[in-house]
């Protein structure tokens, strides 16, 4: 005979799978959303090359829950469609073979890397020295053009457009020779060099080629910047 006590027991088993599969059912589509961020993120982290410097933060977009996705029983599979650019806000599409359903998944990207900024109101014609740059973390996807890591690379450099304070230096913001500016120009090579004195014709960077007039002679030859307001000619 069956006591009252097992008939109590067997109700509390039976309670207890019948609440352990509702608590499955309810957490499996969460599960499942969960799964799916995790793959977009997945697949844009494992495409872009992480910075030697740098870093970069991949955050997928939540949901809506009231998305309904059969269990996947295959591999998500993840790709991005069209030509985007992996940077600020990307679309990836995840896709169950299984099941024969498709997502598309928001994912924001963020990569920031050091840049070499201003770290005052930086007007034509001002020397950068020191003491005014820094290096601080900028998200790439602001950037353009190219720009510098170590403030030892522009030092010496003379701006040419105004850059605001916290702005990030741009190779076109500067010249380590600006047009008509006065150089040295060092003809010939070490022990045997002929110096004197010219006219920049445009602008340019270290080991950039310009073209430069000598005062003397008034004869343009091209030159290699070698420092600031020097060129060298070799014959």
């Amino acid at each position: 005979m069956i006591t009252h006590r097992y008939l109590n027991l067997v109700c509390m088993i039976i309670g207890s799978l019948l609440l352990s599969f509702s608590v499955n059912i309810h957490a499996s589509p969460q599960s499942q959303q969960s799964l799916i961020q995790k793959t977009a993120a997945d697949h844009i982290k494992h495409t872009l090359i992480q910075p030697e410097f740098g870093s970069i933060n991949v955050t997928a977009a939540k949901l809506d829950t009231r998305l309904k996705f059969s269990p996947c029983t295959s591999p998500l599979l993840a790709s991005i469609p069209g030509k985007q650019t992996l940077s600020g806000n990307v679309t990836v599409l995840v896709r169950c073979e299984s099941e024969n359903w498709q997502l598309y998944v928001p994912v924001s990207v963020q990569q920031t890397l050091p840049q070499v900024i201003a770290t005052t109101h930086l007007g034509r014609g001002v020397l950068l020295s020191a003491a005014n740059l820094k290096v601080a973390m900028v998200e790439s996807r602001f950037q353009r053009g190219v720009s510098f890591n170590d403030p030892q690379q522009i030092i010496g450099s003379k701006v040419k457009r105004t850059v605001k304070a916290g702005g990030v230096i741009q190779a076109n913001d500067i010249c380590l020779v600006c047009r008509n500016d006065s150089v040295l120009i060092r003809a010939g090579q070490a022990g045997l060099a002929i110096v004197t004195t010219g006219k920049a014709l445009s602008d340019g960077a270290i080991g950039d080629e310009i073209r430069v007039q000598n005062s003397k002679s008034k004869r343009i030859i091209d030159g290699v910047i070698t420092a600031v307001g020097e060129v060298s000619v070799k014959y």
